[in-house]
């Protein structure tokens, strides 16, 4: 009340409260923000103990419509550890995307200005995973160094893809869960931020991040000598001053 009372002796337009979403952002510890023109919203603050960002807006990828859900968080990953988890409909559809667009352009190599989603579909191995015969026709991988990204994902986090393919990925929206310059991203297409869907995604978000950094901490990350993918996989538009990657 007091915040919606400030904004309209300021001027502003009033826009979405999501107050269930900043209600759970705060019992967290989290700071919640609305973005510009009340698009969307950020989340910055710890989980794990680690700096972590969620953001939900317009899309920043063609293969989403609607709404998009972002997170990323800083793990200090080897450089070279590469993963890529998808949904299996979006690997279909960007390995579609990839062989018109290559073969309508002529073009014989992958430029960096194509997203690393499609570029790493054409440049690097699949996953043979571990997981029930449900969860693979769900999901599939591909990453620089096969066994290391089947270490990452079997287990715990097959258990959480699990939960989530029967709740919020229950319709098989795009979804994109990628390790890349140290760092962990996710990307999904929500068009509505419902606070239990968050908490859901947030928990497969958080289990992926444990089994990196033990990968880490193992010392079995990066095993593989794969040329590095260059284009930034991550380009914040809610707020000019956040920063880029």
């Amino acid at each position: 009340m007091l915040d919606a009372l400030k904004r309209w002796i300021a001027g502003e337009v009033p826009g979405p409260e999501w107050r269930p979403v900043s209600e759970w952002a705060r019992q967290r510890g989290a700071r919640f923000k609305r973005a510009r023109e009340n698009e969307g919203f950020v989340i910055d603050g710890l989980l794990a103990g680690r700096a972590w960002r969620l953001e939900w807006g317009p899309p920043q990828r063609a293969y989403i419509e609607g709404q998009e859900l972002r997170m990323r968080m800083e793990l200090g990953l080897p450089q070279d550890l590469q993963m890529l988890l998808l949904s299996r409909p979006l690997m279909e559809t960007l390995e579609r995307w990839t062989f018109e667009h290559y073969t309508d352009s002529m073009q014989t190599r992958i430029d960096v200005s194509t997203p690393e989603e499609m570029r790493w579909l054409a440049m690097f191995p699949k996953v043979t995973l571990a997981a029930p015969k449900e969860l693979k026709s769900r999901f599939a991988a591909v990453a620089a160094s096969p066994p290391t990204a089947a270490a990452w994902i079997d287990g715990p986090l097959s258990e959480r893809l699990a939960e989530v393919a029967r709740g919020p990925l229950a319709a098989e929206p795009p979804l994109v869960l990628m390790t890349l310059r140290g760092r962990l991203y996710l990307r999904l297409e929500l068009a509505e931020p419902e606070v239990a869907t968050i908490e859901a995604l947030v928990n497969l978000f958080e289990t992926a991040a444990a089994r990196a950094a033990q990968l880490k901490a193992d010392g079995t990350a990066g095993a593989d000598a794969w040329p590095n993918s260059t284009e930034t996989a991550w380009q914040s538009q809610l707020q000019p001053e956040d920063p880029k990657g």
